[in-house]
């Protein structure tokens, strides 16, 4: 299966979020980096990323990521779609406001446990709706008591 996967034969779809901040919808992919605040997001990532270390937060880089090295999974892994989108929120929305993402596939265990650390450190709730369901994050847990 892999094979065919990667011979082009079976294509996976890819993982996007999006977030609406003041009537205009941001769209984002791993990695990316097209968006105009990008360098802000990024910025705000790796400050939220040093705060969760210091909490206690361990990246979970052996779900997922085959064949792909150490430090790379990390990286990776920081650059969830979702985990980008949130950022964005955090920088555009005023201090206070929920963040509200939608996610067109299931959110990953590493991005769901980065989120209940994120909603710790920045007291903010946050809500993403994946292909299954609302995420509720608010004060350090997830309303889907970590089942989804």
């Amino acid at each position: 299966m892999r094979r065919i996967m990667r011979d082009g034969q079976v294509k996976k779809e890819p993982g996007m979020s999006w977030i609406e901040v003041k009537d205009q919808v941001h769209t984002f992919i791993v990695g990316d980096r097209s968006h105009s605040r990008s360098r802000e997001i990024y910025a705000k990532l790796d400050e939220l990323f040093d705060l969760m270390y210091k909490a206690g937060y361990a990246p979970m880089v052996e779900i997922d990521l085959h064949d792909v090295e150490q430090s790379e999974k990390q990286r990776l892994l920081r650059y969830h779609s979702e985990k980008l989108a949130v950022a964005f929120g955090l920088i555009a929305t005023p201090p206070g406001a929920p963040i509200r993402v939608k996610k067109n596939l299931r959110v990953c265990v590493d991005c769901h446990t980065a989120f209940k650390f994120i909603c710790k450190i920045v007291s903010r709730e946050i809500i993403v709706r994946d292909i299954n369901r609302f995420h509720h994050f608010k004060d350090g847990s997830c309303s889907c008591g970590d089942y989804w």
